[in-house]
């Protein structure tokens, strides 16, 4: 039945579980205030919100489909669409393409810069799934194809992608391993037991430590993206605060429990909604 099926589609797309968007879009958010001069087109604007949407979600059915024979030998995610059998492989990159073609569309009237960067933006949503098989920090490549909306944000704005852009690419990655590193925390056992790479075993027991310095890594660039910007005190006022979130988490990760970790992760929405409101209010004094 039709409402059944698009209960399943839901949960192939995470569409009911929106912190992966909101991890995707605060980054695409701060490229296009810092890009449109705290004014961004409000075409602009629109057309990256639902690409944003749209890429997480087909990103989303890829990695099951990737992940469709890891998935049925660990428990949290044995009952997902494609492993349980209710969604065929088949169906899930049906869908997938479906949901990157409308995002393709959606950029379309942009310029051909924008366009040209979606190339490597849909290449990383795409191949990031298979980074775990072999390669020791998958965390990082996901704050590449996370963060990408930055570089494609300058790029709609200004037909360029000046320094600022980079650096705040940088710091998404950082920011991604911080709170990626938090999520494989909690699959950390599973993950050994399957022969999968994550950050969380790379940095072994150091794992902790090292979330903490990927957080003060992204705030550094963060600052200096600041700086290159010419913003001033609400911009650092919002580090601030997402600082103290950060050291938060730490309160919640140094026992490395399972329910600690997956707040954490979950708890990020916040950090990068802190810097986005030092931006906005930035611009808007």
């Amino acid at each position: 039945m039709l409402p059944e099926r698009l209960s399943l589609y839901m949960q192939l797309t995470r569409m009911n579980k929106p912190i992966g968007t909101l991890l995707l879009l605060w980054p695409t958010l701060w490229g296009l205030w810092i890009a449109g001069n705290g004014h961004p087109d409000p075409r602009i604007l629109l057309i990256f919100i639902l690409g944003t949407f749209m890429m997480r979600s087909a990103g989303c059915a890829i990695n099951d489909y990737a992940d469709r024979d890891i998935d049925l030998h660990v428990r949290r995610t044995s009952g997902r669409p494609i492993t349980s059998g209710k969604i065929s492989p088949k169906e899930a990159l049906s869908l997938a393409a479906a949901l990157a073609l409308i995002s393709f569309l959606l950029i379309l009237p942009l310029n051909s810069l924008t366009l040209l960067l979606s190339i490597p933006a849909v290449f990383l949503a795409a191949s990031y799934p298979y980074t775990k098989r072999f390669f020791a920090i998958p965390q990082a490549y996901l704050g590449i194809a996370f963060g990408f909306g930055i570089p494609m944000a300058f790029a709609a704005e200004l037909g360029s992608v000046p320094p600022v852009a980079w650096v705040m690419l940088a710091a998404n990655i950082f920011w991604s391993i911080a709170y990626d590193t938090e999520y494989a925390m909690v699959d950390r056992d599973d993950d050994v037991h399957l022969n999968i790479h994550s950050s969380a075993l790379f940095f072994g027991r150091h794992d902790v430590n090292a979330v903490m310095a990927c957080y003060a890594a992204t705030l550094f660039l963060l600052a200096l993206a600041g700086r290159m910007a010419n913003l001033g005190l609400y911009y650092f006022s919002g580090l601030a605060v997402a600082a103290a979130i950060a050291l938060y988490h730490y309160s919640l990760i140094r026992e490395r429990r399972r329910d600690g970790c997956f707040k954490a992760f979950l708890h990020n929405n916040w950090f990068g909604a802190a810097v986005y409101a030092g931006i906005f209010l930035d611009y808007l004094k």
